[in-house]
């Protein structure tokens, strides 16, 4: 019995999974199902790489408890990606969430914005009402909304920062006084 020897591009070919989008998978089982074609003649017109991938997606489809997978990670978002709100939308969303039960996915999904997101608007509002909800990041406050210790570290801040001006300055000035001292 003579054993096949491979070449170094074929055995690259080989040693690579492919993937197939959903609508391969369906088209190909329904082909089958339907009688247009064999097993080999399905994989060849579809690119499929073995008639025993064919067999288990048939095998998943008769077996409606599996879910078709997909690989393409597009479809297979588990966090939506996070998109700005304005005040009014998150008290909308927050007002949704509540009345649907506290649930959160079906709001995340409705509103196209993170479960996570969802989930801290409503702790937020629960918590403190719908001012809570406003986004603040950014906005200093009044001095005249500052304790006397908040007043004291922004002090002790803004003198930090304008010592750390002047120790540069200084060492740019001794710097170029040792470059013409040089000269």
């Amino acid at each position: 019995m003579s054993e096949k020897i491979f070449t170094i591009e074929e055995v690259k070919l080989l040693s690579k999974n492919k993937y197939y989008c959903l609508e391969v998978k369906h088209s190909a089982v329904n082909d089958y199902i339907s009688g247009k074609g064999s097993l080999y003649d399905i994989c060849s017109k579809y690119n499929i790489s073995s008639h025993s991938v064919l067999q288990g997606w048939i095998l998943k489809y008769n077996n409606s408890h599996n879910k078709w997978k997909s690989h393409n990670t597009k479809e297979n978002k588990i966090m939506t990606k996070g998109r700005k709100t304005t005040y009014n939308e998150r008290v909308e969303i927050v007002a949704f969430c509540i009345e649907n039960n506290d649930n959160y996915q079906l709001t995340s999904n409705k509103y196209k914005v993170s479960y996570q997101q969802v989930y801290t608007w409503v702790r937020k509002y629960k918590e403190n009402g719908y001012e809570s909800l406003r986004d603040n990041r950014g906005k200093r406050k009044n001095i005249d909304q500052m304790s006397e210790t908040e007043k004291l570290n922004a002090q002790i801040r803004l003198l930090e920062a304008k010592n750390k001006q002047l120790e540069m300055e200084n060492n740019f000035l001794k710097k170029l006084e040792e470059v013409e001292r040089r000269r």
